[in-house]
């Protein structure tokens, strides 16, 4: 399996009419549990094999009125958490086998310095 995370983010305000870079600064932290699983076909038993913890977090300064290439700068963390194979596994809970997941599940919100948050993209859910 090869699952790349690989996020996108709009150098404008998604809510306006302008297409003028506004952005300033990008903060995520994100925590995942991923489970390594053998699924018996003839009886369709799931047996977790591995449960694995990881999380991202960054918090990237920009600068928009610089040249393209030259916008960005990661500020912190320099290193990321490296991941953690729990020496005992977890179960599954029901709701990760069935929607929402965490790609339908994710929003797309503007939070301007000065207003109200709008959301540009709903869940799928």
């Amino acid at each position: 399996m090869n699952d790349n995370f690989y996020p996108s983010v709009t150098w404008g305000v998604p809510v306006s009419d302008s297409n003028l870079p506004h952005l300033t600064s990008i903060r995520r932290d994100q925590s995942f549990t991923t489970w390594l699983v053998a699924l018996n076909q003839a009886t369709n038993e799931t047996m977790v094999l591995q449960t694995v913890r990881w999380r991202m977090q960054l918090h990237i300064d920009i600068d928009p009125e610089r040249p393209l290439g030259q916008r960005a700068r990661l500020s912190e963390p320099k290193t990321q958490e490296q991941p953690q194979i729990l020496g005992k596994n977890e179960i599954i809970p029901a709701n990760a086998m069935v929607k929402p997941n965490a790609n339908d599940a994710q929003v797309l919100m503007w939070r301007p310095k000065v207003g109200e948050p709008v959301v540009v993209i709903p869940p799928k859910y």
